[in-house]
C-alpha cells in the first residue's frame, strides 16, 4: 500500500537471553530474531513427519472458501480431522476430499484438553512433536501461558489483532508475510474489540477507512527458523507466503493477577481495562441525557481529560491534532 508510510521489522542475529532481555525486551518494538536455536523441528517437521508423529489425533481447524478469513463476519466453518489428514489437505493447493469447494483453506490453531479451561500447550496436545521444538528462554518459566500450533494453507491470510500478552511467533517451516501496527495507531485501524476491520490491508476501500492511511505499517517474512518478537498490544496480519508450521510462545509480562483466570485464550483484555470500558460505555449511556450539542461539548471535555491523565506525554501534541480535525 503505497499511500502508509511502510518501515521494515529490524533483523538481529545471534540473540541470546542477555541481548534480548537488555537490548531489545525493554524497547517494546517488534524485532525479527535469526539463528536463535528452535531445535531438530526446523529440518524434520516435513509433511510426512508430522502426519505421522501427530497421528489420527482429532483436531478442530478453521475451513474457508477464501483465503483471507474473517473473523468479524466468520467467512468460515468449523470441521473436525484426523490430524494426519487436515495436514495433508492444508498442504495442498486443491483437494480432491473437501468440505466447501476444491480451493478451500485451512487453518489450525491448537486449543487445549478442556477448552474452557486449559491453555494450548504443545507438549501436551502433541508431545512428540514438541520433543522437536526448543522453547526460547527469553523470560521466566513461571511466565509461561500457551505454546499454540499455528498451521496454514498457503496463501492463507488472518486478520489483523492484537494479543495482551508478549510472544514469540516462531516460524520453523514455509515463509510468512507479517504486518505490524503500532498500539499508537489504533485510532487509525477502526477497531471492533481487538480487531481491525479493515480486511484487505493491501488495497484497503480509504472511500470507508479514510484514516487507515495514517496508520505506519511494519513489515517482515518470515523464513524458516525466525523468530518475531511480537510485544503485547502490537496489531499484527500474517499472510502465508506458502504452506507453513508455525508455534506462538505466549508469556505473562504483566502481574498474574492482571489477567483474566478464565481466559484460555489469553486474548481478553487485562482485569482493569475491561472494568475501565465497562464503565465508558456506562458512561456513554449517560450523555445520551443530554441534547446533541450538549453529548458533543461533554464528549470532547472527556476526550481531553483521557488524553491529560492516560495518554504517553510524547502522544498528546498528536491526540490534539487528531482531536481539532474531528
Amino acid at each position: 500500500m503505497d499511500c502508509q508510510e511502510k518501515l521494515e521489522v529490524p533483523v538481529y542475529t545471534d540473540v541470546d537471553r542477555e541481548t534480548f532481555l537488555r537490548d531489545i525486551y525493554p524497547l517494546r518494538r517488534p524485532v525479527v530474531l535469526k539463528r536463535v536455536p528452535l531445535g531438530p523441528c526446523v529440518r524434520a517437521w516435513t509433511v510426512s513427519y508430522l502426519a505421522e508423529k501427530g497421528g489420527d489425533r482429532e483436531v478442530k481447524v478453521h475451513v474457508s472458501p477464501e483465503p483471507r478469513m474473517d473473523f468479524l463476519h466468520k467467512n468460515f466453518v468449523y470441521r473436525t480431522l484426523p490430524f494426519d489428514k487436515f495436514i495433508q489437505r492444508a498442504a495442498e493447493a486443491k483437494h480432491s476430499d473437501f468440505f466447501i469447494s476444491q480451493n478451500e483453506s485451512y487453518y489450525l490453531r491448537s486449543l487445549g484438553e478442556d477448552v474452557r479451561k486449559e491453555p494450548a500447550d504443545l507438549s501436551k496436545q502433541f508431545p512428540e512433536l514438541a520433543e522437536d521444538f526448543y522453547i526460547p528462554q527469553f523470560f521466566e518459566p513461571e511466565q509461561f501461558f500457551s505454546s499454540v500450533f499455528r498451521i496454514s494453507s498457503p496463501g492463507l491470510q488472518l486478520w489483523t489483532h492484537y494479543d495482551v500478552m508478549d510472544n514469540l511467533l516462531a516460524q520453523v517451516t514455509g515463509r510468512k508475510r507479517v504486518v505490524l501496527y503500532s498500539p499508537k495507531d489504533a485510532l487509525h485501524l477502526y477497531l471492533t474489540g481487538d480487531k481491525s476491520e479493515v480486511l484487505d490491508i493491501d488495497t484497503p476501500d480509504l472511500q470507508l477507512y479514510p484514516d487507515f492511511v495514517k496508520a505506519c505499517r511494519y513489515e517482515c517474512v518470515l523464513e524458516p527458523g525466525d523468530l518475531l518478537f511480537i510485544p503485547a498490544l502490537w496489531f499484527h496480519n500474517t499472510l502465508a507466503l506458502q504452506f507453513g508450521v508455525g508455534v506462538n510462545v505466549f508469556w505473562k509480562h504483566l502481574p498474574p493477577e492482571s489477567y483474566d483466570k478464565k481466559d484460555p485464550y489469553g486474548n481478553k483484555d487485562p482485569v482493569a481495562a475491561t472494568r475501565a470500558l465497562q464503565a465508558l460505555e456506562r458512561t456513554l449511556g449517560i450523555l445520551e441525557e443530554l441534547p446533541p450539542d450538549y453529548r458533543d461539548f461533554y464528549a470532547r471535555c472527556m476526550v481531553l481529560r483521557i488524553q491529560s491523565r492516560a495518554y504517553i506525554r510524547q502522544n498528546m501534541e498528536a491526540a490534539q491534532e487528531n482531536l481539532d480535525t474531528a
